[in-house]
């Protein structure tokens, strides 16, 4: 798969611009085993980057232009890197102009660039092909313009990226993820400090299998700042009443019950959902480590059940997916994942059932919304890495 897309890539590359790139460049998407919305609420989360990437074919030049090939699009885009930049109508251009932004009004000094770029990470999805195009162009400027960027410092301008020039108040996850993955490793992550560990992925004879609805969101639209505006309402109250609580995740059941009334049944549901998912990550990672997968598999269950009843991102055809899903021989766990409101599921299932199951879940979700259901096989993989000769190299 990656041959294949690095292949594609390059001769995407030839064609814009009618010579050979230098670097090839890979970011990986990512899954969340657990912990969904609560990367902005001072909570801890399990994800890791998959075997998905966005592929960077990358020259340097000797003129000061910025100019990007996006082959899955079909389109194009320059920009001088001694300009000051601002938001545009291409939406996939933002999430580049916000990264080159937050580098320039930091000091650091970039040069001429030809880059080309296809990606086998489904857009809309929940794999974060976002994050993965942000993070993969400030991972190639801090390497080709030696900016002494450090990983950390990397997943945040990608974050800040899609704050100020995108408009969504997204967590760090999706960009911590793709710069940090490795291989056969969850990442446990505080979200408020950004320390982090690695887990074991001990699912040995089980698989992670996502089904994509093909119900297509963006946070832009999907409801997910209104979200945010629904929990910063709850904070405000949590953090008015008990000012000595230092971070989110320490209230307690029992100080959200005092201001229940206070805030509303709307931002109470919104907070009770956080902080009961804050608390499963961390079981879902010790299950993890010590290979108990049918006790992540109820994990995730309980997450589909908070999302969809508590939090409300998710919507009819992932309900059903999921219900369905859960029906089948072989399948421990199943939720939605990602920011909600479409995209995808992701599944538990036993090795030797996945094939049936996907078939089965094809065919119901077919016929109850006329809609072919996608599906993707991950595995998960290491982060953003330069490729040089069929090897990584880090």
């Amino acid at each position: 798969m990656q041959e294949k897309l690095i292949n594609y890539t390059k001769e995407a590359f030839q064609a814009a611009f009618s010579s050979d790139p230098e670097r090839i460049f890979l970011a990986p998407g990512r899954i969340n085993i657990i912990g969904e919305h609560v990367d902005y609420s001072d909570g801890f989360v399990l994800p890791a980057a998959i075997d998905k990437h966005i592929c960077f074919a990358v020259k340097k030049t000797d003129d000061s232009k910025i100019t990007f090939f996006a082959k899955d699009f079909n389109d194009s885009f320059s920009f001088d890197v001694n300009k000051k930049q601002f938001p545009v109508s291409q939406t996939w251009v933002n999430y580049l102009l916000g990264v080159f932004n937050v580098i320039q009004e930091s000091g650091k000094v970039v040069g001429g660039l030809q880059i080309a770029f296809s990606s086998t990470i489904p857009m809309g999805s929940g794999l974060s092909s976002s994050a993965a195009l942000e993070c993969g162009f400030a991972y190639i400027l801090n390497e080709i313009f030696d900016l002494h960027l450090n990983k950390k410092e990397i997943a945040v301008i990608g974050q800040k990226s899609e704050h100020t020039f995108v408009g969504v108040k997204c967590g760090i996850m999706d960009q911590f993820s793709s710069v940090f993955g490795k291989e056969h490793k969850v990442i446990m992550l505080d979200c408020n400090s950004l320390e982090h560990q690695y887990f074991e992925a001990n699912i040995d004879g089980y698989s992670l299998v996502l089904f994509d609805s093909c119900m297509k969101h963006t946070h832009l639209t999907s409801g997910y700042n209104e979200r945010r505006r629904d929990v910063d309402n709850g904070k405000k109250i949590l953090w008015e009443k008990f000012s000595e609580i230092q971070k989110f995740r320490d209230f307690s059941f029992e100080m959200l019950d005092e201001v229940r009334t206070e805030m509303g049944e709307i931002s109470y549901k919104r907070c009770f959902y956080l902080l009961k998912e804050i608390k499963r990550v961390e079981k879902a990672a010790k299950a993890l480590s010590e290979g108990d997968v049918e006790y992540l598999g109820q994990l995730l269950n309980e997450t589909h059940s908070g999302l969809s009843t508590e939090f409300e991102v998710s919507c009819d055809e992932l309900d059903f997916m999921v219900e369905e899903t859960l029906k089948e021989n072989g399948v421990l766990g199943s939720r939605i994942m990602g920011g909600g409101f479409g995209g995808c599921s992701i599944n538990l299932i036993k090795d030797e059932n996945v094939d049936d199951v996907i078939s089965t879940i094809t065919d119901k979700y077919k016929k109850a919304f006329d809609i072919e259901m996608k599906v993707y096989r991950v595995k998960i993989s290491d982060g953003i890495n330069e490729y040089k000769e069929n090897e990584f190299v880090i």
